[in-house]
Formats: C-alpha cells, sequence, structure tokens
C-alpha cells in the first residue's frame, strides 16, 4: 500500500500547486484591467514596459529553482541541508548580481527602449532580485518535504498583496495628480511588498513546522563545502534555468515589444505621446492572451498525472496516450479561446478597457493563444519526462525572432505588424515544441481526423457568435456603449462555450473513457448520443 499512499501523495501536491498556480495567474491577469482603467493607456504602457522583469524573477522564484531545490532536498538525505545552503548563497549572489545590473544600468536600459523615465521603474523592480533568492529555498526546502501548502499559500499571498498594493496606489497616486511614472513606479513597489510578505509568510510556516526557528536553521542549512557549492551550482545552472525558461515564454515576448516596439513607432515619425498610447493599447492583449492560456491549460492539467503515473509504471503505450490526450485537449480549449475571442475582439475591448482602440491588434493576437497554450503544455510534458534543454532552447530562441520580427514588420505596418511578430514567433516555436514532443514519445501527437471535427466545431461555434452578435447589435442604440458590449461579450462567451463543447463532444473528439477524466466530466457524457 506505501506506493499507492505515495502515489497519493503526489498527485494531491500536484493538484495543490496546480490550484495555486491557476490562481495566481488569474489574479495578474485580472488585475491589468482595473489598473488600465485607473492609469489609462499611457499609464498601462509605462508600466508594462517593466513589467517583464519582475516576470522574469517571480520565474526564478516560482517555477525554476524551487522545483530543483526541492529535489535535491528530497534526495540527498542528510546531504540536502548542505546543498540547500549552497544553492542558497549562490542565487543570493546571483540576485545581487541582477540587482546591481537592473538598478546601475537603470538608466541605460530605459534609453535603449527610448524612454528615459522608465529608469525610476527599473530601479524600482530590481529590488525584487534581492528577494527571490531566501523565497526560492525556502519554497524548495518544504516542497522537498513534500509539504505544498506553504509553497501555494506564499504564491496566492504575494499575488494579492501585490495586486492590492498596485490598485491602490493607483487610485492615491493619479487622484492626488502625481506624474504616470510615478505611477508606474508605485505600482511596481507592489512586486516588493508582495515578496516581502510571501517570504514572512514562508517563515511563518518554517517557524510553525520548527519550534527551535535558530537550531532549525542551523541543523538544516549546515555550512556547505567548495565542492557542494561547485554541484550546487552546476545543477541549478542547468535544470533551474531551463525549468525556468519554460515558464518564461510570454515574458520574452512582452521583452521583445519593450525593447523595440515605443523605439520603432519614434523612428518612423510618430509622435512619442502618440507612440506611447499605441503601445500602451497594444498591451491590452497581454492580460486577455494571459487569461485564454488560463482557461486552456485548466483542463489540461487534470490529464498530467495520469502521465506521471503511466511514466512511474513504464506503460509506453499508456504514456502515449494520455500525451496525446492532453495535448488535443489544449489545443481544443486554445483554439476554441482564441477563436472565441477573435470573434468578439471589439465587444469585450469595449467592456475591459472602455472603448475599441485597437480592436484589429487585438483581434491578431487572439491567435496567439492558441499557439501558446500549445507550446505551454508540450514544454510541461517534455519537462515531465526530463526533456529540459530543447524546449528551454526553443523558447530562447524565440526572442531574439520575435525581436528581429518587430524590427522588420513594426515600420509598415505599425502596432498591427507587432501582433504579427508574436503570432508567427509563437507558431514557429509550438511547430518546434510538438516536434520534439513527437520524437519523445515516438508518435504522432496530432491525427488529421481531430483537426477535422474541431474544425466543424469552430465552425459551428463561429457561425453561432455572428448571427448572435449580429441580432444584438441594436443594444448600443439603447443605452450606455459599454454596458452593450459587456452584454454582447459576456453572452457570446457563455453561449459560444456551451455550443462549441457540444460540438466537440457530439463530433467524437474525445471518447467517452477520456471525457470521464475533465472536471464535470459526467456532466460532458449527458451530451453525447445514447447508444
Amino acid at each position: 500500500m506505501e506506493p499507492v499512499k505515495q502515489a497519493k501523495n503526489l498527485f494531491k501536491g500536484a493538484f495543490i500547486l496546480a490550484a495555486a498556480a491557476m490562481a495566481t495567474k488569474l489574479l495578474s491577469a485580472g488585475y491589468r484591467i482595473p489598473f488600465q482603467n485607473i492609469a489609462g493607456d499611457i499609464g498601462f504602457y509605462i508600466y508594462q514596459q517593466v513589467y517583464p522583469f519582475y516576470g522574469i524573477a517571480m520565474a526564478l522564484a516560482t517555477t525554476g529553482f524551487p522545483v530543483v531545490l526541492s529535489k535535491l532536498y528530497a534526495e540527498r538525505g542528510e546531504r540536502g541541508g548542505r546543498l540547500l545552503a549552497a544553492s542558497y548563497i549562490i542565487l543570493q549572489l546571483f540576485g545581487l548580481f541582477c540587482f546591481g545590473v537592473l538598478y546601475l544600468g537603470s538608466e541605460f536600459i530605459a534609453n535603449l527602449m527610448g524612454d528615459p523615465g522608465l529608469s525610476l521603474l527599473i530601479k524600482v523592480i530590481s529590488v525584487v532580485f534581492v528577494l527571490f533568492p531566501p523565497i526560492s529555498v525556502l519554497r524548495g526546502y518544504f516542497q522537498g518535504k513534500g509539504d505544498m501548502v506553504p509553497t501555494a499559500a506564499s504564491q496566492i499571498g504575494e499575488q494579492v498583496i501585490r495586486v492590492a498594493t498596485i490598485l491602490a496606489v493607483a487610485v492615491l497616486f493619479t487622484s492626488q495628480g502625481f506624474s504616470l511614472y510615478y505611477v508606474g513606479a508605485g505600482a511596481m513597489l507592489g512586486s516588493i511588498t508582495g515578496g516581502i510578505f510571501s517570504l514572512c509568510l514562508l517563515a511563518l510556516f518554517f517557524r510553525k513546522r520548527n519550534q527551535d526557528l535558530l537550531g532549525a536553521v542551523s541543523g538544516r542549512l549546515k555550512t556547505p563545502r567548495l565542492k557542494e557549492i561547485k554541484h550546487a551550482g552546476n545543477i541549478l545552472g542547468l535544470q533551474g534555468l531551463a525549468i525556468c525558461t519554460t515558464s518564461l515564454l510570454m515574458v520574452f515576448i512582452q521583452l521583445g515589444d519593450a525593447l523595440n516596439l515605443y523605439s520603432l513607432l519614434v523612428g518612423n515619425g510618430t509622435a512619442p505621446e502618440t507612440a506611447k498610447e499605441m503601445k500602451g493599447v497594444f498591451d491590452r492583449g497581454q492580460p486577455l492572451i494571459q487569461l485564454g492560456l488560463a482557461a486552456a491549460s485548466a483542463i489540461s492539467l487534470s490529464v498530467v498525472p495520469l502521465i506521471a503515473s503511466s511514466r512511474l509504471t513504464r506503460d509506453k503505450a499508456f504514456l502515449a496516450q494520455k500525451i496525446r490526450l492532453a495535448m488535443q485537449v489544449t489545443a481544443v480549449m486554445g483554439a476554441g479561446a482564441a477563436a472565441g475571442l477573435w470573434m468578439i475582439a471589439r465587444p469585450a475591448n469595449i467592456m475591459l478597457f472602455e472603448n475599441a482602440k485597437g480592436t484589429a491588434v487585438l483581434t491578431v493576437l487572439s491567435l496567439a493563444i492558441f499557439f501558446a497554450s500549445l507550446i505551454s503544455a508540450a514544454a510541461s510534458i517534455l519537462q515531465g519526462r526530463g526533456v529540459l534543454l530543447k524546449p528551454a532552447a526553443a523558447i530562447v530562441l524565440g526572442f531574439p525572432l520575435k525581436y528581429f520580427l518587430n524590427l522588420a514588420l513594426v515600420p509598415k505596418f505599425g502596432t498591427l505588424g507587432a501582433a504579427w511578430a508574436t503570432v508567427i514567433t509563437l507558431c514557429g516555436i509550438a511547430i518546434a515544441a510538438v516536434l520534439l514532443l513527437k520524437s519523445s514519445m515516438g508518435g504522432r501527437v496530432f491525427i488529421w481526423g481531430f483537426f477535422k471535427k474541431t474544425g466543424i466545431a469552430l465552425a459551428a461555434m463561429l457561425i453561432f457568435l455572428k448571427f448572435f452578435l449580429a441580432g444584438t447589435d441594436f443594444l448600443y442604440g439603447m443605452g450606455g456603449e459599454r454596458s452593450a458590449a459587456a452584454i454582447q461579450a459576456v453572452g457570446s462567451s457563455v453561449f459560444g462555450a456551451f455550443i462549441y463543447a457540444w460540438a466537440i463532444v457530439r463530433s467524437g473528439v474525445f471518447r467517452a473513457e477520456d471525457l470521464a477524466l475533465f472536471p464535470f466530466g459526467s456532466k460532458l457524457l449527458l451530451m453525447l448520443h445514447k447508444r
């Protein structure tokens, strides 16, 4: 019974971390909408220019290093404490190095982006890199002991405090008439308050689990030897950064835009204030892409424990079947979210961001949801199978591809060119990730019949949405534009999702036994034909 108990604990821990990750994704995407409403498009531009640096720090403290550190501690027994101490030394030195580069080089980076006013925000966000090493080590320690609650609580708590700080500061500073750059810097302060709260919460969990706090620290984090520091450095540098990279997909895309989109617009003759507003309007797509990604990955995550269990039992046929199922679920969810947003881009834009500016850009960016979903799922599965470097390399190479596509397309097509650069980049990475997965599992990931049935379901949803939107256009003449757009957007999302799910189930994209694995699977089974 011991292996069964271990498996249950593994799945329980994985579920806790997955739920926490989903909650943090929703919080991270959702707060940007009210922030844009408060600070406006230019204020949103200022914030988004520096956000990728926080995204990198968050990935280091959440998905990369804690996972590697937990393995080190769990596998090495008594030596785990020394390796944790060695890892902390390395990470803290790395964090201080990143802090120094950002803080001292803030003016250079801001000038590289074409906006010297961003220097203050970069200095503020640099402090986060001092906080992530102890957070990573404590999360790795708890996860190595099989205790996922502290990590999950610290992740959610960090985001709650961060979001509360961002919105409170935005309201206060804008009401007092502060410069939008001070509003942005104040919003970046939320990353620091969130990090401090997370660290304090982890320390409280550590104190609760170990009554003698100082004795526990000295007992577990023993002075490491030079050989152990080198060993920990090799593991963190190889595995830790590779795992981090797979979660930095959209951060790299945003970083490419932050570095050259605004300067390209200005260099092409656009007035600086207009270019800032255009970049802010362009950035409206980021929270919607994140929300779409969260929806696409929510159901596919339910299949991941099965993939882990089949790997443990060495059942290759079962493993290949469940990998294919996870990818098909991701493709169905990603395609539905992308097509739905493509169709309702205008009402969604008005409902969330007050006007229809940038609807064409948002329509193009909606396609990114599909490709990003495939990349995320394929990279996670490859990572679970021990294939780390190749998917990480594909994602890293996406950054220069995005950067140079911007150079080619933005001067000709403006922000619409940047949107297409994002979609082309993600499409290339998705193809590479699926091919890597195909090679790893030794068989096809998708079959043509799957695409045919999914295409029919998409067509049914799009036709319905076309008629629904046309039939509700009269609402714009009856009252406020935003309320009419909200009715259209919410109604389209609910009814469109139902039509799409009904068409997917009835067309036989998934078998009955596969549907039973999903959340609300029993409800989906009711849509099947009675045999």
